[in-house]
């Protein structure tokens, strides 16, 4: 996905890597009850990427890997940004600790979603022994800040 509503359509894998393209690595969800669950989602989201560190996850480094928000609507943009301040003020106040200080996340509206190529699909069944960069940086959202 491309926070530009005019970018490459339906780039490969080689060339979203090149950084070009203004694609992005996302994870595609669908909430049956978004009013009821979105802000949890970007809650886990918060715990479980780190998004201190501009175009990177871990050992993966490029434009691809840059942190992003896709909303549809101004609800789950207005939600994304709340969480997002929050998450700064647990930065700042040393209550919880990612890689870097400053949360980089962009939030921008939906736009066309492609999916992984199949040999990327279900990539950790199939590479079990593969990297990720993914982990909880903290197992539960902070009640007070």
């Amino acid at each position: 996905m491309s926070p530009d509503s005019n970018a490459l359509a339906n780039p490969s894998y080689e060339q979203v890597c090149t950084g070009s393209t203004g694609h992005v690595e996302v994870l595609r969800v669908e909430l049956n009850y978004p009013e009821k669950y979105f802000e949890e989602l970007i809650k886990f989201f918060f715990m479980f990427h780190d998004p201190t560190t501009k175009n990177r996850q871990g050992n993966d480094v490029g434009t691809q890997y840059a942190s992003w928000i896709f909303v549809g609507d101004d609800e789950q943009s207005r939600i994304s940004n709340r969480v997002k301040d929050e998450l700064q003020q647990l930065i700042d106040s040393k209550t919880v600790s990612y890689f870097g200080d400053i949360v980089t996340t962009e939030i921008a509206p939906l736009n066309e979603f492609y999916p992984a190529h199949e040999e990327h699909q279900q990539y950790l069944m199939k590479n079990p022994n593969g990297y990720c960069n993914h982990q909880y940086r903290f197992s539960e959202w902070p009640l007070e800040l």
